[in-house]
């Protein structure tokens, strides 16, 4: 067995690796993590398109060692932003979510209290935060943040990505009893004209209390018109 190191060529079992070749990876995997800028969250997958598993992952971990990138979990790393004063800042929620998303193929729709939060229904910022998934269940932790991917049914995650997926869960999650003139007002105030399209077109997916308040709120569009 062979195994002679020269400047550009690597030679193992007669096979010949040129150096080149894994610096251009390298450089192609860095300038893709410069071109998203700063607070981007990704994972080896998303430089599939650049190389193999085992070259990305290589250069991953030489960018890692550098203090270029940052490991946030297993398999999740950041481009981290840098404040001044604070230091390295943690990535946005919504980063994590569509490295996740990304990573797996899947689709996720806040939900819970994130949701009601995301409409300015709730002034909680929760610690942890729930994202409905058609993929399979699973955490994952970022300091004190924990990001939770449940998996629910196929009705759940027909309007997810949409203004009427938010609503939906944020409604859902607050409750009935707690949903009055002034609450919806509040949300009343966010929509847009699109949003209230929307949500009239996806009331067959709410429950029907929530139908009732989705096309209180479309209407308002049609009566507009």
């Amino acid at each position: 067995m062979s195994f002679i190191i020269d400047t550009n060529t690597y030679t193992y079992l007669g096979q010949k690796i040129m150096g080149k070749h894994l610096q251009s990876i390298d450089n192609k995997v860095i300038n893709r993590i410069y071109g998203h800028g700063k607070g981007w969250v990704f994972t080896v997958a998303h430089f599939f398109d650049l190389g193999g598993r085992d070259a990305v992952a290589s250069a991953l971990k030489r960018y890692l060692r550098s203090g270029i990138i940052r490991q946030l979990a297993r398999g999740l790393y950041d481009y981290p932003r840098i404040d001044p004063e604070l230091g390295i800042l943690t990535p946005s929620t919504d980063a994590v979510a569509r490295a996740l998303a990304g990573r797996d193929a899947v689709r996720l729709q806040p939900s819970g209290a994130y949701a009601a939060n995301l409409l300015g229904l709730s002034t909680q910022v929760p610690m942890k935060i729930i994202y409905l998934t058609d993929g399979r269940s699973h955490t994952v932790k970022i300091g004190k943040k924990e990001i939770v991917l449940k998996r629910t049914t196929p009705l759940n995650m027909a309007t997810a990505g949409r203004i009427s997926g938010l609503v939906i869960q944020a409604l859902r999650y607050l409750g009935q009893r707690h949903v009055d003139e002034d609450l919806v007002s509040a949300l009343d105030s966010r929509l847009d004209a699109d949003s209230r399209r929307q949500l009239l077109k996806d009331v067959r997916f709410a429950p029907v209390w929530i139908a009732e308040i989705m096309r209180g709120l479309g209407k308002k569009e049609e009566t507009a018109l």
